[in-house]
């Protein structure tokens, strides 16, 4: 009797070994998924990024100029209070719109002791096509891999309709297929954010007079 219960016994393990194998892959599997779920590498949506914020210190930084030359953004900005615009592309329209309106308001700010500096996610080559077109005379910045835009903490991941196009306006860069929620910083020379105007709905942006309005007030307080 006992050795009849001891092979049931040795039965009931085998059979309950075999079926964990059995289930233990599919287990892991839909663990794995649930975590890639709920902890997604990017922000999935404008709404959800966490940028820095006024009093905080930009990140060391490198970008590349129109003429593709490594350009050290710290270095730019210890040079004179700067105006740093994120803005999407060439290929946005309300991007061009704030870019020329950009330029309408240079001369004010450039009087007020400020420089302009714009970055997007464009290929040198596409802010050339944009300087170009628009007629600007400040400086423009590749952060064609976002990473810069990531350390600011504005990158998102972009809707699906922008997938295709991405890689080629970045020359092959944007590999994870990000945008940047339009944004602006004004900075003083070490680099701390005394101003900021980050809107999720890139069909709103800050207008030219405002902006020049606030950098006044800031400089006036400083």
């Amino acid at each position: 009797m006992n050795s009849l219960m001891k092979k049931v016994n040795i039965a009931s393990l085998v059979a309950f070994c075999c079926l964990a194998m059995l289930i233990l892959p599919s287990v892991l599997k839909a663990q794995q998924a649930n975590m890639m779920e709920e902890k997604p590498l990017f922000p999935q949506k404008p709404e959800d990024i966490s940028p820095l914020l006024i009093g905080e210190n930009i990140p060391m930084a490198t970008l590349q100029d129109a003429a593709g030359r490594a350009i050290d953004l710290n270095k730019l900005v210890a040079a004179k209070p700067t105006i740093l615009i994120f803005y999407r592309g060439g290929w946005c329209p309300f991007c061009s719109k704030q870019l020329s309106g950009l330029q309408d308001i240079a001369p004010e700010l450039e009087q007020q002791g400020y420089q302009l500096v714009a970055v997007s996610t464009d290929a040198p080559e596409g802010l050339m096509q944009s300087a170009t077109k628009e007629k600007l005379s400040y400086t423009l910045l590749s952060d064609a891999d976002l990473a810069v835009s990531k350390q600011f903490g504005i990158a998102f991941k972009a809707p699906k309709g922008y997938w295709e196009m991405l890689p080629k306006t970045t020359d092959g860069k944007n590999v994870d297929l990000l945008l940047p929620v339009p944004s602006v910083f004004i900075l003083d020379t070490k680099g701390v954010i005394q101003f900021e105007y980050i809107n999720p709905d890139f069909k709103q942006r800050l207008s030219p007079e405002l902006l020049t309005a606030v950098a006044a007030s800031i400089k006036k307080d400083h």
